[in-house]
């Protein structure tokens, strides 16, 4: 839905809509079948056999990997980036945008991450371990692979856009920041379209599983489709899972120019730090970003 209270004090070229979604996640590779999945209450936890680890709840994404990228392709790139592909075209899709109307020079990439990298390094030493450690088999596809940029270039590549590219880590709210990038890059006027959101392959390290589990925060259950559970009294961790989603964002009067369908207005946005600890959350600074977030969109709670 768009804001009418915020048309008569934003002009409609600053105002900025989702207009296309492309998502891949446990269990679903499309928005409807998430939706679905999620009000039918099926769970898209699995099991996955892990190196050194055994088996443990995971969530292992299931979607067209070859629809529009070769399987040659994907096994030059990486799994974020394999992801970020098919996400990243299906937002597109999904806002019946095929470049006719948008300069692709002008299109921004902006990926949100958690991790990236460790996936690869790990197989690498697993593979020279192999061969006497001889770091002569060690690929030369490591490099481009690791870079923290590395999905966000990868979609790039593959619908040919040579507008800017780049990746943000935010931990789990990386996803969240590279919305916030989009919305600012479109509103300075540096692009007219954006792709953004945010991608992980974590399910493919071992080491994320073990650092969770060293933490006591890795979730354990008999039954993998009730591992996660974090409202409930007894919850007892989290279940690493891959997935990413795509949005679509562009001007207001860019949209409505095309006719485009319209999911939602970004009215107002808040980042802060708790400056306190590396994992354990501080309530009242959350409570100060969401208030200014509010503010900024001139919001007030009901």
């Amino acid at each position: 839905m768009v804001s009418r209270e915020l048309s008569s004090r934003i002009a409609d070229s600053r105002r900025i809509v989702i207009t296309g979604v492309g998502l891949a996640a446990p269990g679903a590779a499309s928005l409807a079948e998430f939706r679905r999945n999620l009000l039918a209450g099926t769970s898209g936890i699995t099991t996955l056999d892990l190196r050194y680890m055994g088996v443990h709840p995971a969530g292992v994404c299931a979607f067209a990997e070859t629809r529009y990228r070769k399987k040659r392709e994907n096994s030059r790139g990486t799994r974020a980036g394999c992801i970020g592909v098919y996400c990243a075209n299906e937002a597109l899709q999904d806002a019946g945008i095929d470049f006719s109307g948008y300069d692709r020079a002008a299109t921004g990439v902006y990926i949100g991450l958690t991790e990236h990298g460790t996936v690869e390094t790990e197989n690498e030493v697993f593979n020279i371990g192999q061969y006497g450690n001889d770091v002569d088999y060690w690929t030369h596809h490591h490099n481009p692979r690791t870079v923290l940029n590395n999905p966000a270039g990868e979609i790039t590549m593959n619908l040919g856009l040579t507008g800017p590219h780049y990746s943000i880590g935010a931990a789990c709210a990386a996803g969240n920041a590279a919305l916030i990038q989009g919305v600012q890059m479109l509103r300075l006027g540096e692009v007219d379209l954006a792709l953004c959101g945010g991608l992980s392959e974590c399910v493919g390290s071992f080491g994320i599983f073990a650092s969770f589990r060293a933490q006591g925060a890795l979730a354990e259950h008999p039954d993998p489709t009730r591992a996660s559970r974090p409202f409930d009294r007894d919850r007892n961790g989290i279940v690493i899972s891959e997935g990413g989603c795509v949005f679509t964002l562009e001007r207001l009067d860019r949209a409505l120019a095309r006719g485009a369908r319209i999911y939602g207005e970004i009215t107002g946005y808040a980042m802060n730090s708790d400056a306190r600890d590396f994992v354990l959350p501080y309530g009242p600074r959350q409570q100060q970003c969401m208030e200014l977030a509010l503010r900024r969109a001139d919001l007030t709670p009901a």
